[in-house]
């Protein structure tokens, strides 16, 4: 079995629980209440604190501030908490908060996400898998990004919205409506520009499903028609293109603050 390679200057908590093959390097702490599974490294001057549940093999760059207590006036020091998946990247001085009682009461971190520097992630957000968050993005509390998402660098998104899947949005981004799957949007503040075919493409969309998305992007954003009637005509595409429920999906069940027009 592998044992820990645990720097002499780091600081544990005797209540962590740690696995046996996990590094972490100089000056860094771990909180009360963190559990850690197998194969993580923890470099220099990172900063865990409790209650926080990490799955394997992430990858922590040093200074990041990982469970740290929700900034949010709210909060009495209940026992919220951060859980994080599998295969995760978090770069320098990243934040990740946890929870709140009034919420969530926790914010999650899906698999295999790369979570680039001065990225801020607050209170009760929930993040799925496969998604890039470029340099210096903020999430306010409350939101939800899908799968196979990308934020591009200085992206900030509003409190309680969520981002559908296969969302790229450009660099200084402003988000503060709900954006549905498979979109391009831009600017402040955010507007569609188009869907992600690129994204589309690299995650093996065929080019007749591209198509039918195309067609329901149409139907939301150039046919003058109500979100409600854009969304029954998009759930009559969904017989040919099973990928478009991800979309109808969305509209019916996802749209907290309304969606980008």
């Amino acid at each position: 079995m592998s044992q820990k390679k645990i720097h002499p200057t780091a600081i544990i908590d005797p209540s962590a629980e740690l696995a046996d093959d996990i590094e972490i390097g100089p000056y860094s702490i771990i909180g009360k209440k963190v559990k850690i599974d197998s194969g993580n490294t923890i470099h220099s001057h990172v900063v865990i604190n409790g209650p926080s549940h990490i799955g394997k093999d992430n990858v922590f760059y040093q200074y990041g501030s990982i469970g740290e207590a929700p900034q949010d006036k709210k909060y009495k020091g209940e026992d919220t908490l951060l859980i994080i998946g599998d295969r995760n990247i978090i770069r320098e001085f990243t934040t990740l908060n946890r929870g709140t009682a009034q919420d969530r009461g926790g914010t999650t971190l899906g698999d295999d996400n790369l979570i680039m520097a001065y990225v801020h992630i607050a209170h009760d957000c929930m993040l799925g898998n496969d998604i890039i968050l470029a340099n210096n993005t903020a999430l306010a509390g409350h939101v939800t990004i899908h799968d196979h998402t990308i934020l591009g660098g200085f992206s900030l998104i509003h409190q309680f919205c969520t981002i559908g899947s296969y969302v790229f949005t450009a660099m200084n981004s402003v988000i503060s409506k709900d954006v549905p799957p498979y979109l391009m949007i831009s600017g402040h503040m955010a507007s569609p520009h188009g869907l992600n075919t690129e994204g589309l493409k690299r995650h093996g969309f065929s080019s007749a499903t591209i198509k039918s998305i195309r067609k329901a992007y149409k139907a939301l954003y150039r046919s003058n028609l109500t979100v409600d009637d854009a969304a029954t005509e998009i759930s009559e595409l969904t017989t040919h293109c099973a990928e478009l429920q991800l979309m109808t999906d969305f509209l019916d069940q996802h749209v907290n603050r309304g969606i980008i027009r």
